[in-house]
């Protein structure tokens, strides 16, 4: 079963060695956590074909960013994987010549649907012996409230997760799952879950302006509602289907809304939309490797 760690999970210690694979915006969210987390700008390596992208990392961040792979991934603790997933192939053969697998670092991937299998045979080992950790997160990372699932391959040992999940909490929060095709159930329900949101708060704003209210009134109205209704679930102990009961009075407001919502099947059609989403996902994972 999915379980949240309930650990305090050590930091990362000032004299860890990160290296990133990708200079985007995923890798941006977690480099800028660790900075804000006390780790040194000099401890981080990252590797962007990009030139923009690179001069902008070593601006805003005075990280080391370099074009390819190179002899200084040999001396990091850990790799974080934070590229497209079709680009995967095409950056894993130079980084396996110079810090496989089989090397002295623990492995991070937050690629969408490479695979453990896929990460260990590009790099040169074996899913069962491979210190890989695979990890979804999604968009709030962006600005520390991110929730990402997590899962270890077999060759992953305590102290490994432990640093892992201390990246992570850089951004947000940490599930772990203890299957690798859990990933795919993350996927749909937290790594795509802010569109879902953002889907909501669109009609929200369509109906707020039909209704008369302003552009400006209608978006802090619908923002403020979710983020609100958010932390009162997060710290409630009732079932969500009760606090929803609590906002709706027979005969009422709320009540004409939902039955409205009810009338078009709303719920089984989202059911069925995170079904999809989970399927997609596994056919990625299928179309970019094992």
């Amino acid at each position: 079963m999915p379980h949240a760690s309930t650990s305090t999970v050590p930091a990362l210690t000032p004299t860890t060695r990160v290296a990133f694979i990708g200079g985007g915006n995923m890798a941006s969210a977690i480099l800028g956590g660790l900075l804000r987390g006390g780790l040194p700008g000099g401890q981080i390596q990252v590797v962007e074909p990009l030139a923009a992208v690179r001069e902008k990392l070593a601006h805003e961040y005075g990280i080391a960013a370099h074009e390819s792979a190179g002899d200084f991934l040999q001396q990091a603790d850990l790799i974080v994987w934070a590229v497209k997933p079709q680009s995967f192939a095409l950056a894993a053969a130079p980084v396996r010549r110079h810090a496989g697998v089989a090397g002295r670092a623990l492995h991070l991937s937050v690629m969408a649907g490479i695979r453990i299998a896929g990460i260990a045979t590009a790099l040169g080992d074996t899913p069962v012996r491979a210190r890989i950790v695979r990890a979804m997160p999604n968009t709030p990372a962006l600005i520390g409230q991110g929730m990402t699932g997590l899962y270890a391959a077999p060759g992953v040992d305590a102290t490994d997760r432990a640093h892992a999940e201390a990246v992570i909490r850089a951004t947000g929060e940490a599930l772990w799952v203890a299957d690798e095709p859990l990933l795919d159930a993350v996927t749909a329900l937290s790594g795509s879950g802010p569109a879902y949101v953002f889907y909501v708060l669109e009609a929200m704003q369509t109906a707020g302006v039909e209704l008369g209210l302003t552009h400006e009134q209608e978006r802090h109205l619908a923002v403020a509602t979710c983020a609100g209704s958010a932390a009162l679930a997060q710290q409630a102990s009732e079932s969500l289907a009760t606090l929803r009961e609590r906002v709706t009075s027979k005969g009422g407001t709320t009540h004409a809304a939902l039955t409205v919502l009810d009338g078009a099947n709303v719920k089984s059609t989202f059911i069925n939309a995170l079904h999809a989403a989970a399927a997609r996902a596994k056919e990625l994972g299928d179309e970019f490797g094992a």
